[in-house]
C-alpha cells in the first residue's frame, strides 16, 4: 500500500479537524462556570459579613461592655477573636447570636441573663480562639 501526497494532506487534515473538534468540545465544557463560582465567593462573603455583624452587635451595647470587662474579659480581644473565627463557627455563633435577640426582645430573658449569656460567648470566642 502506497499513500501518494494528496492521500497524505487528507489524512493530515483529518486529524488536525479531529484535534480541533474534541479541544473545543472540551473548553466548552465546565463543570462549574466562573460565574457561578464568582456568585457563591460573592454569597460566602456577604454570609461571612453577615454573621460578623450579628455577633459583634451582641457585643457592642455598653452593658455589655462593662460587663466583660468587670469579668475581666477584653472587648477588644473579644472583637478582635471574632475576626478569627472560622465560617463554620461564625455561623453557629450568629446563630446563637439570633436567638438570644429573640428570646430577649420576647421578654423570655432579663437583661442580668443576657449579660451573662453574653459573657458566656465571649469567653467561648476566646477559648476557641485559644485552642487553634
Amino acid at each position: 500500500m502506497r499513500f501518494d501526497l494528496w492521500q497524505s494532506i487528507r489524512l493530515l487534515a483529518a486529524c488536525f479537524l479531529l484535534t480541533l473538534c474534541a479541544t473545543s468540545i472540551l473548553a466548552q465544557t465546565h463543570v462549574v462556570s466562573p460565574s457561578d463560582i464568582h456568585k457563591e465567593l460573592v454569597n460566602a462573603a456577604q454570609t461571612r459579613r453577615q454573621n460578623l455583624e450579628k455577633v459583634k452587635g451582641l457585643f457592642s451595647s455598653d452593658e455589655t461592655r462593662k460587663a466583660m470587662e468587670a469579668a475581666q474579659i477584653s472587648p477588644e480581644k473579644v472583637d478582635a477573636a471574632i475576626s478569627t473565627l472560622s465560617n463554620e463557627e461564625l455561623a453557629r455563633l450568629a446563630s446563637r447570636a439570633d436567638k438570644v435577640d429573640k428570646d430577649f426582645a420576647a421578654g423570655r430573658i432579663s437583661d442580668r441573663d443576657l449579660l451573662i449569656i453574653v459573657l458566656g460567648i465571649a469567653a467561648l470566642v476566646l477559648i476557641i480562639v485559644a485552642v487553634r
